[in-house]
């Protein structure tokens, strides 16, 4: 078993939306509703409605019937759609951690696998993919406070496996637009800090990731609204997901009109924000404030 993020671009979550994607094309062109094709297959129309979105898993016999419906007669075309309905059945890293990672975060974690592009901006923590074990752990023990200690290790174990993703081959580009007051709000004390800006300068010297931070003196800006992320996958034919995350559950929009919007506002961040190569320097002195202070 994997122990983070596989090396491949289509984790399962992303291969259920590429099959759902070729399987609706295919019923559209044969002129099928969605009530005859739940027919088909002993199911629902809503059923086929979230197989064609990705979001549950696909039986083969299921996929195999369909095919036969639309008319993919071909062998060679079938046993390649039959095997990504295998493939995307597959179990990603994170179910080893599943006892400690809800469902909805789950599902985060297959897009975040197969994203080539992760755009985040967050207002009062350090990135996942960027926090160092010390930060992580403090982070976590301030919405798991009355956890075990092997719990709290878990839930840290399964940040710092995600960061693998930075550093495999196929890395996604990880472009982070950090409120200052990330930076400047103590988790965990001060030599925390001190640790998780020095990981951050560390990170500005990937080639895959672009950090920005936007300053007090920008005043109010265009995500008011709180941190958000977007991810953007390799497959053309996958719309962006924009995932924002509340505390008991998370939203997950690929509407246009919703992901233009999103989008809209972190290029507005990105301008507001000082510009990626003066990141370093602010980092820098940053670190040197904690490193005075007693």
């Amino acid at each position: 078993m994997t122990t983070g993020p596989e090396a491949s671009v289509g984790g399962p979550t992303v291969l259920r939306m590429l099959l759902g994607s070729q399987l609706r094309k295919l019923r559209e062109a044969n002129g099928v509703t969605r009530e005859a094709a739940g027919w088909e297959i002993r199911a629902s129309e809503s059923k086929i409605s979230r197989m064609e979105l990705g979001r549950v898993g696909f039986k083969e016999r299921d996929v195999a019937d369909l095919l036969t419906l639309y008319g993919v007669n071909d062998k060679s075309e079938r046993e390649a759609l039959l095997s990504l309905a295998r493939q995307a059945n597959t179990q990603g890293w994170w179910q080893r951690f599943s006892d400690v990672l809800p469902s909805w975060f789950q599902a985060y974690l297959g897009l975040e696998t197969s994203a080539g592009m992760i755009r985040t901006y967050e207002v009062q923590f350090v990135p996942g993919l960027l926090q160092s074990r010390e930060y992580a752990r403090a982070v976590v023990m301030i919405g798991h406070g009355a956890a075990g200690l092997d719990e709290i290790d878990r839930r840290v174990d399964v940040r710092m496996a995600r960061q693998q993703l930075l550093t495999r081959p196929g890395a996604p580009h990880l472009w982070a637009v950090l409120d200052e007051a990330v930076l400047r709000r103590p988790i965990g004390g001060r030599t925390v800090m001190r640790t998780q800006i020095a990981a951050l300068i560390d990170a500005t010297k990937l080639s895959n990731v672009t950090i920005q931070v936007v300053p007090f003196s920008a005043g109010g800006h265009a995500a008011a609204g709180g941190a958000f992320t977007i991810l953007r996958f390799p497959d053309a034919e996958l719309p962006d997901v924009i995932y924002t995350e509340q505390l008991t559950s998370a939203l997950y929009l690929d509407k246009r009109d919703d992901v233009d919007q999103y989008a809209a506002a972190m290029e507005r961040l990105c301008v507001e924000a000082a510009p990626p190569d003066r990141t370093l320097a602010l980092l820098e002195r940053v670190l040197h404030e904690y490193d005075s202070e007693p």
